[in-house]
């Protein structure tokens, strides 16, 4: 569990399109075995320290002739930002994807200071 330390919770969200490979034959869409693709999104303001991030798939276009194999996840998250980033096996052909993501952590104070 996160705990936070002050009053000033900060949340923020936003949603991506990561890739819609189907339109020039990318790797999503016509390649095979392991797969991945990565989007760094920017939070509005820098939290204190690096929040909790979650992401879902808020859109998925998938072929209908291989198994749907997919995993979204939130990595490198910094007080600033965080990477979306999906992957994708084996023979699935993923046409494009969309994702929402939501941040939660502390927020900077004014009585905030340090003492070097």
């Amino acid at each position: 569990m996160k705990r936070l330390r002050n009053y000033l919770v900060g949340v923020d969200h936003g949603e991506v399109v990561l890739f819609s490979d189907f339109e020039h034959d990318g790797v999503m869409w016509t390649g095979q075995g392991p797969r991945q693709t990565r989007a760094v999104v920017m939070f509005s303001e820098a939290f204190k320290t690096p929040p909790v991030v979650t992401c879902w798939l808020t859109m998925w276009d998938v072929s209908n002739e291989t198994i749907a194999r997919m995993d979204i996840q939130a990595e490198d998250v910094t007080e600033r930002s965080a990477a979306l980033v999906f992957r994708t096996w084996g023979d699935t052909k993923v046409a494009r994807v969309r994702v929402s993501w939501q941040a939660i952590g502390e927020l900077p104070h004014d009585d905030d200071w340090t003492v070097d």
